[in-house]
């Protein structure tokens, strides 16, 4: 039993991991800039978005002195799993012991904003937004992370207590309990947000070549509430309370605490969990711009970010059958109010190729990304469980059709390099392509409006194991996980 809550507690420092609003790696949001949204490849950009995708460009501006731009993103996203297991009491429409887990993710507003100056060779810049995570998930109808280890759980021990009590076996008239004389009530859900503020500068060499150096302050701010109770049915309660009316008084004194208990909501099992979770850390960036005519080849370097994560917890519940271990509590020591465990943002690369077919009229991007995710530490080094790295290609074009309106696309293609292993109920990634699209219009010679919508096409995971989440005492069983994300944006830039 003492493996339901680690399942418990594990979930709750792992939750909601991966990005909400996600183009980018495991642990990163890359789309900030309504620009991206709608052309995806903007890391040869010389724009006011630069500052985050290819922030030694910012030195190349062709406007001199302050640019800002706002940007508003609103993303929707569902996560869904459907799991079999043999112990579930209901079937799908083929008879199988299915159960389909629907996971739902919103960030109906996500900002982010961007400041250079630009005066000659030089241009400092700075950036602020939601760099990771950024939304609330839920999942109403529970997790089978929960589901099944309570099942197996309370199927062990109750066998084990009605062996220990033969009154009580007369009074329930069972062995032991199975999944359809009891019900499970639970739900989870969280939000995680890591806010990014950077700050750097570019110079511009010559008329060629441009460097950055820069950094950008991480701060995580998380919070995570769920509960699983198991309660046992009606039907057994009413028997047990009209056998225990036939009881010696002495018998009935003996056997009242731990059917009170048992009949109690929550009294098979009862877990709880609601904590809060905070931390921060430094990313160092380097930079470098390379333009020759109508080419440019641009480079971004991120550093790892060390990162660690503080639980303030409030809530940390665990009993079964009205009772606390001594494994219970072990179980909970990493978990507990004031322990940290690692969350690192990986080092990432970004390298891009930039052509202007048409200039000032039409232009193409095509770009790569790699994030070390195997060598940035999450709790449980699960980022061991990886057989690679996150791996991205993009592409882009943008077309101006005249001085006001400019029209663009762009294709996103992710591979995490997955593993059974490192997939979770409550942090599964499936590798993805996306498409982008939309434009901007030019308002007067210093405001800009941007508008985009991307949506992301998942590829579903399945996982079949002979022991259902690798625990030896459950029987085998399967997982198909599932995702879907859209995303619009708007945003303005403005040239004083």
């Amino acid at each position: 039993m003492n493996k339901i809550v680690t399942f418990m507690m594990v979930a709750g420092a792992t939750l909601f991991m991966v990005p909400t609003a996600q183009a980018g790696g495991l642990l990163h949001n890359t789309n900030q800039h309504i620009d991206f949204v709608r052309m995806m490849a903007r890391g040869a950009s010389n724009e006011i978005d630069a500052v985050y995708t290819n922030p030694a460009g910012t030195a190349f501006l062709n406007h001199e002195g302050l640019t800002l731009s706002l940007n508003i993103q609103s993303a929707y996203q569902t996560r869904d799993c459907v799991t079999t297991f043999p112990l579930f009491a209901y079937t799908n429409a083929d008879g199988n012991p299915s159960r389909k887990y629907d996971g739902d993710a919103a960030a109906p507003v996500l900002p982010s904003l961007y400041a250079v100056y630009k005066r000659g060779k030089w241009a400092g810049s700075a950036f602020f937004g939601v760099t990771g995570g950024g939304g609330k998930c839920s999942f109403g109808k529970g997790l089978p992370l929960f589901d099944a280890p309570v099942m197996a759980g309370i199927y062990s021990k109750s066998a084990q207590t009605i062996a220990a009590m033969p009154v009580l076996k007369s009074l329930i008239g069972v062995d032991a309990l199975t999944p359809d004389m009891y019900t499970i009530n639970t739900s989870m859900r969280g939000r995680q947000y890591i806010y990014g503020m950077q700050l750097g500068g570019a110079y511009q060499v010559n008329k060629h070549f441009s460097g950055f150096l820069g950094a950008r302050v991480n701060y995580f701010s998380g919070n995570y509430r769920g509960h699983v109770d198991a309660t046992i049915g009606s039907a057994i309660v009413d028997k047990a309370r009209a056998a225990m009316a036939t009881l010696p008084p002495e018998q009935l004194a003996a056997y009242a605490p731990t059917i009170a208990a048992l009949t109690a909501e929550g009294g098979l099992t009862h877990l709880a969990l609601d904590t809060d979770q905070s931390g921060w850390g430094l990313t160092p960036i380097v930079g470098v711009d390379f333009k020759w005519k109508g080419l440019t080849l641009a480079a971004k370097y991120e550093f790892k970010t060390n990162l660690h994560i503080e639980n303030d917890t409030k809530t940390l519940e665990a009993t079964s059958l009205g009772t606390t271990s001594e494994e219970f509590t072990a179980a909970m020591l990493p978990y507990s109010d004031g322990v940290n465990t690692p969350n690192d943002l990986p080092a990432v690369l970004y390298v891009a190729a930039g052509y202007e077919f048409i200039p000032n009229k039409l232009r193409a991007t095509v770009e790569y990304h790699f994030f070390d995710d195997k060598h940035a530490e999450m709790i449980n080094d699960k980022q061991k469980s990886l057989k690679h790295g996150t791996h991205e290609v993009l592409a882009g074009i943008e077309w101006d059709i005249n001085r006001i309106f400019t029209v663009s696309c762009g294709f996103q293609n992710t591979d995490y390099g997955l593993s059974d292993d490192f997939q979770t109920h409550t942090a599964f990634s499936c590798d993805s392509y996306s498409l982008g699209f939309g434009g901007a219009i030019n308002v007067s010679r210093h405001a800009r409006i941007n508008i985009g919508y991307f949506w992301t096409n998942y590829r579903d995971y399945k996982r079949v194991q002979e022991h259902y989440l690798n625990n030896a005492a459950l029987p085998a069983g399967s997982d198909v996980f599932s995702r879907s994300n859209k995303v619009f944006g708007i945003g303005v830039d403005y040239k004083f």
